[in-house]
């Protein structure tokens, strides 16, 4: 049965909100469901809101992506429809409350990024458990930016293809000694050892890609040319190598902390080595994160003290840090692809993955995917791939030109 008080909080803001955006949402309440609202009227309903508890009244009336996402995770609401659907009328029902954002509507937040901190915030986001991971990343178990060379690959395809993109982007030659920061479960240093047969070392700061990217090298047979560590960058001190790459990993590293970074980074290459950044950044010139309230959900429940610099000072921090930028490659289409992709395969297991997790966790990743789907769509983020030397070589180390990336190889 509805309740004076959820008729009373929410039947004025139903009414505002069907008069002003007129969208295609049903809107219930009550112990069963019973009192209901169409806020597009003549629209037929894609989505269907249902308020569960009271406690959702002052997230929903007042709504950003953060306290609608927060109602969603907390179950004090539930949804139907497409996620597609769903996350467009939680943008338009943000977009309302816009105006009183003004500035802040995507404010720079700088975090205390300490080993520790990091450490922690790794293992909160990584260490869900694998057979999670595995259900919607696929076979290949690589969590970042797939390449669709074509358009019409499959995922798996799209992310055997980046690996070798990176690889010849790098110009990796057999012998040569390879670091991999952030190594996830492994995928590249095995490609990088087996195809071009490369000596590498692979580091990351969750135990479970840890053992399970150990247990890859060992059943490959590849223990001789692969080691995996359980290591924080800053603690990496056997350089020189002849290549570094950092795939997804420098969204943790901190605004405040990118010189000193790529300062590391710079230091454990040799003089005539080569370094790719492969990393989300922020649209903003100014560093500020997502709009309408989505980058305060995830700081709050995914990425703890995750931070997105612009391109702009991707370059600068990377130049002060003694490297020189090659290339820039924007692989935003692609990410979004990918994104969607996973949102999809999320879908489609959705009842296989629910036991493998608690029900808040569950709903804080099918919206999370959903979400940056969505983010880079509509150019919230985008997904750059930085190639770089030491800074102060002669131009005559250089190719002329970008060819030797798109060479067949191997």
């Amino acid at each position: 049965m509805s309740t004076p008080l959820m008729d009373r909080a929410l039947l004025p803001w139903a009414r505002r909100i069907q008069g002003q955006l007129h969208l295609p949402v049903c809107l219930r309440w009550g112990a069963e469901g019973e009192s209901s609202l169409f806020l597009g009227e003549s629209l037929p309903a894609r989505v269907e809101i249902r308020v569960l508890d009271a406690r959702a009244l002052p997230l929903l009336v007042e709504p950003s992506l953060e306290t609608l996402g927060q109602a969603y995770v907390e179950g004090l609401l539930d949804v139907k429809g497409s996620m597609n659907d769903v996350l467009s009328v939680a943008h338009r029902l943000a977009e309302t409350a816009q105006l009183s954002e003004g500035l802040l509507g995507r404010m720079r937040r700088v975090f205390d990024h300490t080993p520790e901190n990091d450490s922690e915030a790794i293992q909160y986001h990584y260490d869900v458990s694998n057979d999670f991971y595995a259900q919607w990343l696929g076979e290949s178990m690589v969590y970042s930016c797939a390449y669709f060379e074509q358009g019409n690959e499959t995922l798996g395809q799209a992310q055997a293809k980046k690996i070798d993109h990176i690889l010849r982007k790098i110009r990796l030659q057999p012998g040569q000694r390879l670091l991999d920061i952030g190594c996830g479960w492994g995928a590249l240093v095995l490609r990088a050892a087996q195809a071009w047969d490369a000596r590498c070392v692979g580091v990351t700061l969750s135990r479970n890609q840890y053992e399970w990217a150990l247990q890859r090298v060992r059943e490959a047979g590849l223990e001789d040319r692969i080691e995996i560590r359980l290591q924080d960058y800053r603690a990496i001190a056997d350089g020189p190598f002849d290549r570094i790459t950092s795939v997804g990993m420098f969204e943790h590293v901190g605004l405040d902390h990118l010189v000193d970074y790529f300062s590391h980074v710079k230091s454990l290459l040799k003089f005539d080595g080569w370094a790719l950044n492969h990393g989300i950044t922020s649209t903003d010139p100014q560093d500020g994160e997502t709009r309408l309230g989505g980058g305060r959900f995830i700081h709050r429940y995914v990425f703890p003290r995750g931070e997105l610099p612009h391109i702009g000072t991707v370059l600068k921090s990377l130049q002060v840090g003694g490297l020189e930028a090659i290339d820039v490659e924007n692989l935003r289409r692609h990410y979004q692809r990918t994104t969607q992709l996973w949102s999809e395969a999320f879908e489609a297991h959705a009842e296989s993955i629910r036991p493998l997790v608690d029900e808040r966790r569950w709903r804080i990743w099918r919206v999370y995917l959903a979400g940056c789907a969505w983010a880079f769509e509509h150019d919230e983020v985008a997904l750059y791939q930085v190639l770089c030397c030491p800074a102060g070589q002669s131009p005559q180390m250089q190719p002329w030109s970008r060819g030797w990336m798109y060479h067949e190889r191997p």
